[in-house]
């Protein structure tokens, strides 16, 4: 109540009585304080915003299990919080250093060791401004609100965001909120449908992530159920065996003619050619072949969760942004290129490049594998009705004509969210 029209900033949140948790509800989601002592009922006004802090249970957070089980808070208080952000203590040696530095420069100089872009009384006139205005939903903003919602509430029934807790009617106000704050804080009167994306991606991102094992590609296509060989590799093996047994066939003509030399050579000992004549036959025989070396073991194919949750965001706006722009899907080996151009900076060697190669393919799979892509095999305008002018049959490429070499094209799924897909540099 003290902190009516202001900010409530509340430590060791998790440690709080059990009573006093309950006591706060009425204050986080109506604003009120409702008092009944000595017979005098009273509803005092707490218009505040709560920003609190809580440690995880043990002191450590656990990136295995959900933030349910990691902050010992119930349920109903967790959802009155419209984000959470989870703060990890990682060891990083730059950001160490860092803090170091600032720590020690704090205790060194006081004040003159914080030099803020903007002053203290700058940011409280823009606040008090920006408290001025009371934003209103346009239609377009409306709709876009009652869409991300509806994404936030079918995610939770069959998405990851079930792992942490349910998505109910108070999210949606969250977003209301949040959508209000943004316009706020761009000092206009109007929320557009951008301020709703982006509360819309703020909540999605508190709220749903959930911390995952990490993606392992190769044990996933071992698991994959009647999975069918692969025609390319099935063309080169047979391509390989007939070179083969070429060479076997020169190998075995070779072999036969050493072995009439030796067969004669043992002749003429046996018959008392002498020592010369074996020790000339053993010059003759050809020295065992060297063992070959052992092979390195191959590079497994794993990234963490946070990783794959990067990359798909990163090909899923790049297909969208050129779908939009051409109408039509990507090439595979346009879109592997594209991604060796943005990695082109971390690739040290050969064995680098073909690992971040490899990585994509399986990458672009699994995507196509969970509904995120679309896999089209040969021209996507070849099926489509009208495309041609003249009324006759589409002609294909070279490229598709060949059953052997069939252009693959990628597609973002109809039922991918673009606009809510947050892309990390």
């Amino acid at each position: 109540m003290l902190a009516d029209n202001g900010i409530c900033a509340i430590d060791e949140f998790d440690k709080m009585d059990i009573s006093d948790q309950v006591a706060i509800h009425e204050a986080m989601e109506q604003q009120t304080i409702s008092i009944a002592k000595a017979g005098i009922h009273a509803t005092l006004n707490a218009r505040t915003s709560i920003l609190a802090a809580a440690n995880p249970i043990g002191g450590r957070y656990d990136r295995k299990r959900t933030l349910r089980a990691n902050v010992a808070m119930s349920a109903p208080i967790m959802s009155r919080f419209d984000l959470f952000f989870v703060v990890l203590d990682e060891c990083d040696e730059k950001t160490d250093l860092n803090i170091a530095k600032h720590i020690v420069n704090v205790h060194r100089f006081q004040d003159e060791a914080i030099n803020p872009e903007f002053s203290t009384e700058a940011l409280q006139r823009y606040i008090r401004y920006a408290r001025t205005f009371n934003p209103k939903l346009t239609p377009e903003a409306a709709d876009i609100l009652v869409e991300k919602y509806r994404i936030l509430r079918q995610d939770d029934a069959t998405g990851a965001g079930r792992h942490s807790y349910r998505i109910t009617v108070r999210q949606l106000e969250s977003m209301i909120r949040l959508s209000e704050a943004i316009a706020r804080a761009n000092c206009t009167a109007e929320i557009t449908p951008v301020f709703v994306r982006e509360a819309y991606t703020l909540l999605r991102q508190s709220i749903i992530h959930v911390e995952q094992d990490d993606i392992d590609f190769d044990e996933e296509e071992r698991e994959a159920p009647n999975a069918a060989p692969n025609a390319t590799s099935d063309v080169m093996d047979e391509s390989q065996d007939i070179e083969m047994s070429a060479a076997d066939m020169e190998l075995m003509d070779q072999t036969e003619e050493s072995s009439l030399g030796m067969g004669l050579n043992r002749t003429a000992t046996s018959s008392g050619a002498g020592p010369s004549s074996t020790s000339r036959a053993g010059s003759l025989m050809p020295d065992a072949p060297p063992p070959p070396p052992a092979p390195a073991p191959k590079r497994r194919m794993i990234i963490t969760h946070d990783k794959y949750m990067t990359l798909q965001s990163l090909v899923v706006l790049h297909l969208s942004a050129v779908e939009r722009e051409t109408g039509q899907g990507i090439d595979r080996d346009e879109l592997v290129d594209w991604y060796l151009e943005l990695k082109e900076a971390e690739i040290q060697d050969v064995d680098e490049l073909e690992y971040e190669k490899e990585l994509i393919s399986k990458l672009l799979r699994k995507l196509v594998k969970d509904n995120y892509l679309i896999e089209v095999r040969g021209d996507v305008q070849d099926s489509l009705p009208g495309s041609t002018t003249d009324g006759s049959a589409p002609a294909q490429s070279s490229s598709t004509q060949d059953g052997e070499n069939v252009r693959v094209y990628y597609m973002v799924h109809p039922s991918v969210d673009t606009e809510g897909t947050s892309s990390v540099a």
